[in-house]
């Protein structure tokens, strides 16, 4: 079905333009569109009152046994989960150092991160009061560089998963280095799923505070996300956000129907075969590939599924169009900006050679062909 042929009442009376999202799992454009089970629980869910102690508790539960992990919590988003590693390792639960936070004077509060990994998401942890000590260099860090920053200050050492940084020192040395020196190690895996396993892979590496994003390839509502790791951490962090008024993160509220759905949207996603799914999204890349690639000066190609590389990029099939020194016409930002104003509205990510790349997972059936033949349209 084409779903830019259906109406959206809602959105019509409001006048706000339906998007094809060819760009991923994007908060701007509202994540990913949630399976009608999920839906449905969350509309079960609103029919009742709850004790949210309770309902956080059983949550944090069902995470733990799917990620193997010592105890779960569920977030207000991957972001927030960072807030809440940061208050955890740096306050624990100690309720003084809670309600004096984000002022962190007294406190071990300095958090060790690669200069790699500061991608704008890393500020999460400075709302909760922590001093970010950066180390190495665009093209490389070295083990001694993490080693020497180690000092009586750490709170913790930080690995963000986006984009890929080839230097950075790998996660299983670094959990290594820290934990011989008896420090956290927190990893924001918010775009790495799927594949299912990687739920596990973190917590198995050794890391003591793992991340994830729940409104991503979970598909479960998009201001949600989920926190697993060592026990007493989790339980620091349950104290430094809500329901707990005086909390750094009381602002980060996820109400009952956002756990329900969550919840669904996580059995769900343990229970999908994801060969299949990734067949499909290569069959619409391949498709978008071949459709352009009879343009001279078009290079086109289908950068497939890694999972040996530990990126958000590559977790899934991209379609990847860029541009040789021969092509005279409409490229790069142009490109983007002519796709993304157009009716429909089309959204897709830049290229590293100054094309586009289109990402297959929010597409909805037939979407792929809507964007070959606006691209024929430009391109010809």
């Amino acid at each position: 079905m084409n779903r830019m042929n259906n109406t959206n009442q809602f959105y019509n009376s409001m006048g706000v333009k339906k998007v094809i999202n060819g760009a991923s799992w994007l908060t701007k454009l509202g994540g990913s569109i949630m399976p009608s089970p999920v839906i449905k629980t969350m509309e079960e869910a609103s029919k009742w009152f709850v004790d949210m102690d309770d309902l956080n508790q059983k949550a944090g539960e069902f995470i733990a046994k799917i990620t193997g992990a010592e105890a779960g919590l569920v977030t207000a988003g991957a972001a927030s989960g960072m807030v809440l590693q940061a208050a955890a390792c740096i306050a624990g639960s100690d309720p003084y150092k809670i309600n004096q936070l984000p002022n962190t004077n007294g406190m071990k509060n300095e958090i060790i991160i690669d200069k790699g990994h500061l991608v704008a998401y890393h500020h999460s942890f400075r709302a909760a009061g922590a001093k970010m000590v950066e180390i190495g260099g665009v093209g490389n860090t070295e083990e001694w560089e993490l080693e020497h920053n180690i000092n009586c200050q750490t709170a913790a050492i930080a690995y963000i998963f986006s984009p890929v940084h080839h230097g950075a020192i790998p996660l299983e040395k670094v959990i290594k280095i820290a934990h011989s020196k008896e420090v956290p190690v927190i990893v924001d895996a918010s775009a790495m799923l799927p594949p299912q396993e990687n739920l596990q892979k973190f917590i198995n590496m050794g890391a003591d505070m793992v991340t994830f994003s729940g409104g991503k390839g979970i598909r479960g509502p998009q201001s949600t996300g989920i926190l697993c790791g060592k026990k007493h951490l989790i339980e620091a962090a349950y104290l430094n956000g809500p329901p707990h008024a005086n909390a750094v993160c009381r602002s980060a509220k996820v109400c009952k129907e956002e756990i329900a759905g969550l919840i669904t949207a996580l059995q769900l996603f343990i229970d999908t075969d994801f060969d299949q799914i990734i067949s499909e999204w290569t069959e619409k890349c391949t498709f978008i590939v071949e459709s352009v690639s009879k343009f001279p000066g078009v290079q086109a190609k289908v950068e497939k599924t890694n999972p040996q590389i530990l990126s958000a990029e590559t977790t899934h099939p991209r379609a990847i169009i860029d541009f040789d020194e021969t092509w005279n016409g409409v490229k790069g930002e142009e490109l983007i900006n002519i796709l993304s104003t157009g009716d429909p509205s089309i959204h897709v990510r830049p290229s590293e050679k100054n094309g586009i790349t289109i990402h297959p997972v929010n597409l909805q059936t037939g979407e792929e062909k809507i964007i070959v033949e606006k691209l024929i349209e430009l391109l010809k």
